[in-house]
């Protein structure tokens, strides 16, 4: 089982390849083994946002999770400097 912590690395290392092999593929648009990693570690990111969202709910707060009535559910839980580092 992950932490928090080693999921949201995971996801921000992701995220940087990602990046990286979009800026690649700009200048390099044909390179088939590239487009491989990209589509490889696309996935992945997704595996990995929806094994943090099961464990400790959501990574993305949009503005259609907004409660119609009530309050945000987090309000009822810690703040997040309040969770110490794991």
């Amino acid at each position: 089982m992950n932490t928090r912590n080693e999921l949201k690395k995971k996801i921000h290392a992701l995220d940087f390849a990602i990046h990286e092999l979009v800026l690649f593929l700009d200048t390099h648009p044909t390179n088939r083994k590239a487009m491989a990693l990209l589509t490889e570690y696309r996935n992945k990111r997704t595996e990995c946002i929806k094994e943090y969202e099961q464990q400790f709910g959501k990574y993305f707060v949009m503005a259609e999770d907004a409660p119609t009535e009530g309050c945000w559910e987090w309000l009822k839980g810690k703040w997040p400097w309040e969770y110490k580092e794991d």
